[in-house]
């Protein structure tokens, strides 16, 4: 009998120390400073709407890493998605960069998560060891700049940023 209850603490002690591996390696991954994602009205982004965010800087030395995240349906007709990508700096300077998502293969597999049946969640990175020149409020504008007035598949626009 006593031997049978060693062999039951062995076999429940394995789940355990898989679940702390998991949790252990999950605290790994960097934590956002900032992350919002805003849903397009009707899953259908139209060029004239502007996705907006705005965060308060405060750190200028570290280096952080900025993603797009794109949330898109099956009826998306495209593999990829460009963007332009606005930052207003608190100075009054202005940046454009041009950014392409690419969202499925070229077999036209999505690519990203699933998130539930026909909508895959996409994070894509744009801008790597990036620094913030000034302290003060950054305003992020993204704007769909794809060939179409209104493109039909997109459901959320989202920005990350992470410490690097």
């Amino acid at each position: 009998m006593f031997c049978l209850f060693k062999k039951k603490i062995r076999i429940s002690l394995i789940p355990a120390a898989i679940a702390l591996i998991c949790v252990s390696l999950d605290s790994c991954r960097p934590v956002a400073l900032f992350e919002e994602n805003k849903i397009i009205p009707d899953g259908k982004w139209s060029e004239n709407n502007k996705v907006h965010f705005e965060m308060d800087v405060l750190d200028t030395v570290s280096l952080f890493n900025l993603f797009v995240n794109i949330r898109n349906t099956g009826n998306y007709k495209y593999s990829n998605l460009f963007l332009f990508v606005d930052v207003f700096q608190p100075e009054g300077k202005i940046e454009r960069d041009t950014i392409e998502c690419i969202l499925a293969d070229s077999r036209g597999k999505w690519l990203g998560s699933s998130g539930s049946g026909s909508i895959w969640d996409n994070q894509i990175l744009f801008n790597r060891k990036a620094r913030f020149p000034g302290v003060g409020k950054y305003v992020f504008r993204f704007t769909q700049a794809m060939r179409e007035k209104e493109l039909e598949g997109i459901m959320d626009v989202g920005l990350r940023i992470e410490n690097h």
